[in-house]
């Protein structure tokens, strides 16, 4: 029984464990999307968002900090300069884990886990959403202006009316 673990082994060695989560935290931030097992993406989560929170302070101890779970420069320095200034303003959740199935080999459960911020995809189909909402309102207010006219033509031709009869006795 595992009552009361709080911290998922993934079957493997304390160094092991560690060298690979540090592996897929790197693999994440020079590739912004990564696609591992659900385990391994759940395990990764707690493991990186402080680090996450970490690079928001560009200070040398928290350089040194991240630098002493990742062990990579190149990812180091990625993060800070361009992870750290998009997700400045998020007070956390900063990945997304998304199930995608089964492997085909193993049937083990699949997952792309992605920086909630950096998804284009997503990104656009907000935009595209916000483009729709702007017009579905622009489409509301028009209907309404639409009718106004419609009411004052009639008004409009009740006097045209009136003038041709003023103008028969005027004739005669």
């Amino acid at each position: 029984m595992r009552h009361n673990k709080a911290v998922n082994h993934l079957g493997r060695q304390s160094g092991h464990r560690k060298a690979m989560l540090s592996n897929l935290a790197c693999s994440l931030i020079l590739h912004k999307r990564i696609q591992t097992t659900v385990a391994k993406a759940k395990a990764l989560k707690p493991y990186f968002e402080p680090l996450i929170t970490k690079s928001k302070d560009d200070s040398t101890h928290s350089r040194r900090v991240v630098f002493s779970y990742l062990k990579d420069k190149k990812a180091t320095a990625e993060l800070f300069r361009t992870i750290a200034p998009a997700i400045a303003d998020r007070p956390g959740g900063y990945l997304r884990i998304l199930h995608t199935g089964f492997r085909k080999g193993d049937a083990a459960e699949m997952a792309l886990i992605e920086f909630v911020d950096f998804n284009e995809a997503a990104l656009a189909s907000a935009a595209k959403q916000e483009k729709k909402a702007t017009r579905r309102s622009r489409a509301k207010k028009a209907a309404p202006a639409a009718e106004a006219p419609k009411a004052e033509a009639p008004a409009a031709e009740a006097p045209a009316a009136e003038e041709p009869a003023a103008e028969a006795p005027a004739a005669e």
